[in-house]
């Protein structure tokens, strides 16, 4: 290791350990909060840092640091060069530093509490993700978020009973006939791969993917919108997670519903902090 490596790794060290001293300092900026979470990710990676709890914290913690970044305007590219130069100065730094232990000290007090939160609200532009690590003994939303169509609700999420949640959307039509099929819609990395962030987030039709669903059961009474006793649930596959896990949290997605008359009734959604979301729900149940 070079000099000029040694005070590098040193100082994303010593900025790490003023950053990370509570999750979400007021002073320090988005991309450099992005900074300095991705950067003990992989100091953990590489030293094992902490126990699983906290480091899923952490993982979580990173994702919605990066949709806060971008949201505040940080370019996709920029972050991704921000997150490869935090990897860069954690593979030189050394697992035996001594500052590296009091930022390992001051992570496991500020995410171990966070590791033991069991519900959170995920902030969007005007629909939040909600996660709840509650109760997964019995049926329920384990990450979502609601829409609608006119006055019919659409939630969107993970649901279902126990720890093997599906990605689901659940819908309550009334006085029309039921869809036979149903899709999810969102920018195709491969034809757009920039963000679509102007008219309201949703890419243009020629720079669409779509995932279809892969089957559909009653909804159970847990997951179904206030006020409504009986809606359908519509499963997709987990592919489709990551997929949109990878949008810009500016950008909107679509729930569509297809019926055999040819029509088409579509949900909005918001791609909001839904990984930041998902890494939360995936700390596990409490």
């Amino acid at each position: 290791m070079t000099i000029g490596q040694n005070a590098s790794a040193a100082k994303a060290v010593l900025l790490a350990a003023a950053v990370l001293a509570t999750p979400g300092h007021a002073w320090a900026g988005p991309a450099e909060t992005y900074y300095e979470r991705a950067f003990v990710v992989a100091a953990d990676a590489r030293c094992g840092l902490f126990d699983d709890p906290v480091g899923a914290a952490l993982t979580a913690a990173t994702a919605q640091a990066r949709g806060a970044a971008l949201r505040s305007g940080a370019a996709e590219a920029d972050l991704n060069a921000v997150a490869a130069r935090a990897r860069s100065r954690a593979a030189v730094v050394a697992c035996r530093d001594p500052q590296l232990a009091v930022v390992r000290d001051r992570v496991d007090g500020a995410f171990s509490g966070w590791a033991r939160t069991p519900r959170m609200t995920f902030p969007g532009d005007r629909r939040p993700w909600i996660a709840d690590r509650n109760a997964w003994s019995r049926p329920g939303w384990r990450l979502m978020q609601a829409s609608r169509i006119g006055a019919t609700p659409v939630t969107f999420g993970y649901g279902e009973a126990g720890e093997a949640a599906a990605l689901t959307a659940v819908v309550s039509f009334v006085g029309r006939s039921r869809p036979n099929a149903v899709r999810l819609v969102f920018r195709d990395e491969a034809k757009a791969p920039r963000a679509w962030v102007s008219r309201g987030g949703l890419a243009p039709a020629s720079t669409r993917a779509s995932v279809w669903a892969t089957g559909v059961s009653a909804a159970a009474p847990a997951l179904l919108a206030e006020g409504r006793t009986a809606g359908e649930a519509w499963r997709f596959p987990a592919s489709a997670s990551d997929r949109l896990a990878r949008l810009d949290p500016r950008e909107t997605f679509l729930v569509e519903f297809h019926f055999r008359d040819g029509s088409v009734a579509a949900a909005r959604f918001e791609a909001g902090d839904f990984a930041a979301g998902r890494a939360f729900m995936d700390m596990g149940a409490l």
